[in-house]
Formats: structure tokens, sequence, C-alpha cells
């Protein structure tokens, strides 16, 4: 089996039927599916028993947060790649997942592009090579990859972490052990943005620095800190010496798109 489609479910009976309606909605059917709900108490089981001869496993029970929730539908993954889509993000089209494995990959994680409820708004879009960098300044979004279902159960999710441990991940999969990975220009998924992970900065950017001070030499995290703002510090004031001549909002739309050709 090429793929295992885990989605994350409390108390969102709504946005689990939509992601549901686009998983089995879906031309590529080289894949499982698998629900773990967390002792919801709205309608969703309602809705899984509805679809639940299209689900292969599903269990409703309390849980310890959505990485342990995370960690427990990779137990019951057989494929060899996992996604994890969950509730409330949808595949951007019927098409998606035939695109992305008509190309036969075998890099350890595959990532395309993620887009929010906007259809302009793309939120992830990792065409160049991901380093150290792209991650120290933003992260990768798991809807929009295919991870290798090993690498998965080698590198548990940290339940320890509320937020950022899917970021964790990455940094210990392809910068610490160098897994292997490619990236694919498909829009893969719309996402929410409403969760947790993009409301609450303050407890994210906490995470983070523990995440980085656990597995980041202190030396290399010295030279990149003055980095993660270095854009718009750059923008910020390119805008401030040009307001003279009322240059600044083209100045800046300029220089970001410089910036993001360079990375």
């Amino acid at each position: 089996m090429k793929l295992s489609i885990i989605t994350i479910n409390y108390n969102n009976s709504k946005g689990l039927e939509n992601t549901i309606k686009s998983i089995i909605s879906q031309d590529f059917k080289d894949y499982e599916y698998i629900v773990i709900d967390g002792g919801s108490n709205d309608s969703s089981i309602d809705i899984i028993k509805k679809y639940s001869d299209k689900i292969d496993y599903w269990v409703s029970e309390p849980d310890k947060g959505i990485y342990n929730a995370m960690n427990k539908g990779v137990s019951h993954a057989h494929g060899e790649y996992s996604n994890f889509m969950n509730s409330g993000d949808i595949f951007y089209n019927s098409s998606v997942l035939k695109s992305v494995f008509s190309n036969h990959y075998k890099e350890d994680i595959i990532t395309g592009v993620t887009i929010g409820t906007d259809e302009n708004s793309i939120r992830f879009d990792t065409e160049k090579d991901v380093t150290f960098l792209t991650l120290y300044r933003s992260t990768i979004s798991h809807q929009a990859s295919f991870i290798k279902t090993e690498f998965l159960r080698k590198y548990p999710y940290n339940e320890e972490l509320k937020i950022v441990s899917d970021w964790e991940f990455w940094i210990k999969t392809l910068i610490v052990n160098n897994c292997s990975h490619v990236f694919d220009k498909n829009i893969i998924a719309k996402v929410d943005t409403t969760g947790i992970s993009v409301t609450n900065n303050e407890e994210r950017e906490s995470e983070r620095r523990s995440v980085l001070i656990d597995n980041i030499p202190a030396r290399i995290l010295k030279d990149y800190e003055p980095l993660k703002y270095a854009d718009d510090q750059m923008i910020k004031y390119i805008a401030k010496i040009s307001k003279t001549y009322r240059l600044h909002k083209i100045t800046s739309f300029l220089l970001r798109t410089i910036c993001k050709l360079i990375r």
C-alpha cells in the first residue's frame, strides 16, 4: 500500500465531514484511511459512522493531545507514506494524490504547496531545497507532506510539546539526520488557519526556542539568530529612508521579492 491518510479530530464535526469528503473523492485509490477522534461530544461520531465504509480504522477515546493522537494514527498505518489531513483541512482537488504519486518519488519526505482558505494565500511553499535557515525562519506544512511511515515511527512526535512537535520532527529528520526530500509543485491542501499553532504566537515561539536548544549546537544558533528577522528589518529600513520620495511601498515590494529569490 502506498499511502496512509490520517485524520485527527476533536469536536469539529463540520470540519471532519469536509475533510472526509475531500479524501474519499480522490482519484488515487491506493490508500487506507485512519481517523483518530479524541472522544468528541459533538456529532463527530455520527459523521464517522456515516462514512464508516470508507474508513479502514477509527477510534474515539480521550487522548493526551494532538501529537499523542498523531502518533496513535501512525501506530495503525500500513502505507509506505503517511499524510496528516486533520479535521477542517482538505485536499485541494480530487486529483492531488494521483498527480503526486504518478511521479514515483523515492525520497523520504515529499512536500508540496499549502494554501489558506483564501485561494491566493500561499502559506507554505518549499520549492527550494529545505535548509536549516528555511526551518529557522518558517516550517513545512504537514498537510502538504507525505512522509515515509518508517520515519514517523523512528522519530515519533514529541508529546511534551503542544504546538511545534511537527516542526521539531522536520529539524530532526531533514537537518540532523539528513533524510531525503523532494518538492512537488502541486497545491496539495487548503488548511484551517484558526489552529493553536497560528493563534498562540508566544507559546509557539517558546517551544521553538526549546527545540532549537535541544537539537542544535549553541555555536550554530549564535550565527543564525541575526538572520531570523533580517528580511523584515531590511525592508523597514529601506521603506523608512524612501518615504521622502514616496517610493517606500514600491521599494518594500521589490525588496520582498528579492529576498524570496535569494533564499
